[in-house]
């Protein structure tokens, strides 16, 4: 499983352009970032967003669209809290190396 390239079994034939472009390369690692930054800058936005677009007068619906960005954030930001908190979980089951500052 190191290696997930369809290039890699053995009596495979592929064409030159793919076998060039795949070759025997190991598919990288997803990224798997921190996510709470993330949501709270998009809380703030939309909040910045709600201040700039109410007392700015734009049209109630613009302004509700705002408040429900606002709002579904919460939950949001939330769920990456926990997803956060279990990414330390899951980069040990698949990277045994990885040690986090914490």
């Amino acid at each position: 499983m190191t290696d997930l390239s369809p290039a890699t079994k053995p009596g495979d034939s592929l064409p030159p352009v793919l076998a060039v472009v795949t070759g025997t390369k190991p598919r990288p690692a997803p990224l798997d970032p921190p996510m709470v930054p993330i949501a709270l800058t998009g809380v703030a936005a939309f909040a910045i967003a709600l201040l700039a677009t109410w007392l700015g007068g734009a049209p109630d619906s613009i302004v509700q669209i705002c408040l429900a960005g606002l709002l579904w954030g919460i939950p949001g930001t939330l769920t990456m809290v926990v997803h956060d908190r279990n990414r330390k979980r899951r980069r040990a089951l698949t990277h045994p190396e990885f040690q986090t500052g914490d």
